[in-house]
């Protein structure tokens, strides 16, 4: 676990670096969308691996971005719920793989957590002024 924090406080540095030399509306989102793209298009394939390897990361990540800023453009009491229900849920997944949860149990739990992410990257946003 040591180790996965490591490798999710190098990844936020590196995203708030990227964020100073870049525009990036919010940092932490994007280094949760890699692990999350790296553990739910496999899982999508059936290779759970990479989440079972990931998981402590994604809670990390997840733990990360939920203690942000919350950009302007973002409902903050809507986004803020959303990212409170993806903590959780990454803790429930990285849990159930401590657990040795079956795969089709992991399944579930990495698509819940892919909705929710996808619920704050679009329906959080704000309508455009």
């Amino acid at each position: 676990m040591k180790k996965s924090i490591q490798i999710a406080f190098i990844l936020f540095l590196s995203a708030t670096g990227f964020a100073q030399t870049k525009k990036v509306a919010w940092p932490e989102m994007k280094t949760f969308h890699s692990f999350m793209a790296a553990t739910f298009h496999p899982s999508e394939e059936g290779n759970l691996a990479p989440l079972k390897q990931k998981a402590d990361s994604l809670a990390i990540v997840a733990k990360i971005w939920q203690a942000s800023a919350i950009p302007s453009n973002y409902k903050p009491a809507e986004t803020k719920s959303a990212l409170e229900n993806l903590v959780a849920k990454t803790i429930d997944i990285n849990n159930a793989v401590a657990a040795n949860k079956s795969d089709a149990d992991l399944k579930k739990l990495i698509a819940e957590a892919h909705d929710i992410f996808h619920h704050i990257a679009g329906e959080c946003k704000k309508a455009a002024e």
